[in-house]
């Protein structure tokens, strides 16, 4: 999908000679929602920093890190409102948005130990950032732990905790990146290592170490990642990597999804919302 060109392209005919102005196509339309890669950096810079520290029973105490977003409910019609993602719960907030204000939420379950999820982030990267800076997605992550009953451990546990503790500090992309680059073999320890995980932090730059390994040291979130991991069991969605889009699962993530498709699921969606909103009787049940 080729990125439209912004409105300044469109200037100098102020005063000219009757030349017509260009169309604007949907992507246009979409600016006024959009953010640059800077703007991400602000809404995440914008977390509140790691509090002070509980020092007892961390695993079951649940400690959301900062910024996370409950799952999308999206209306799918004027009067109707869509059926919650399966792994909606009244509990505690579990989804790690990064997001531009549209009303298309693509939700992204990956496992940091996992081989296909770190095969699915190599591979999608540069879609998702595609969609994020064009303004079409707010962009969760929801954090998977399975990957520990297959091989044993706690590596992808400690992992997640510690992408949490990225999070307080709006540094969870840049820590994510860093570990599918350095992810480890998934039957040897190494992703439990604390020391590794630091080595992580330090790579992904701009993360306060002062903060960052009190959080890890201490499990701060591994109460909200065991929710994490118990409410996604409890969905019944399978295998990640997993894609919802406003809560609706994206079917053969696995075989014959291509980030192209995937364009085009999220592009339709956008219309299909837009065009909800546009309906006078929609206002008020996207108003509640």
């Amino acid at each position: 999908m080729a990125e439209s060109k912004g409105p300044g392209n469109e200037g100098g005919a102020a005063g000219g000679g009757g030349t017509p102005k260009r169309k604007r196509g949907f992507l246009d339309r979409l600016r006024p929602y959009a953010v640059g890669t800077t703007a991400i950096v602000v809404v995440f810079g914008g977390s509140a920093l790691i509090g002070e520290h509980v020092r007892s029973t961390k695993d079951d105490k649940v400690r959301e890190p900062s910024g996370v977003a409950a799952a999308p409910v999206v209306p799918t019609g004027p009067a109707d409102t869509a059926t919650p993602s399966p792994s909606a719960s009244p509990g505690p907030k579990l989804g790690l948005p990064v997001r531009p204000t549209i009303p298309v939420t693509l939700t992204v379950y990956v496992d940091l130990r996992s081989p296909d999820s770190k095969a699915f982030a190599d591979e999608y990267e540069a879609t998702l950032t595609q969609l994020l800076t064009t303004g079409q997605v707010e962009l969760q992550y929801r954090l998977v732990t399975a990957s520990d009953k297959q091989y044993g451990g706690s590596g992808s546990k400690e992992a997640a905790n510690a992408a949490a503790c990225a999070q307080d500090q709006g540094r969870f992309s840049q820590f994510m990146r860093e570990v599918w680059k350095h992810q480890p073999d998934p039957s040897s320890g190494t992703l439990s290592h604390k020391n590794f995980l630091k080595e992580m932090a330090r790579k992904a730059g701009k993360i306060k170490m002062g903060n960052f390994e009190p959080c890890l040291e201490q499990g701060d979130h591994n109460g909200w990642v065991t929710q994490s991991q118990k409410a996604f069991a409890a969905s019944g969605l399978g295998q990640v990597p997993v894609l919802e889009i406003n809560g609706k699962a994206v079917k053969d993530v696995h075989s014959t999804l291509t980030p192209q498709k995937l364009r085009k699921m999220v592009l339709d969606e956008a219309k299909r919302v837009i065009a909800v909103q546009a309906t006078p009787s929609a206002t008020s049940t996207l108003l509640g």
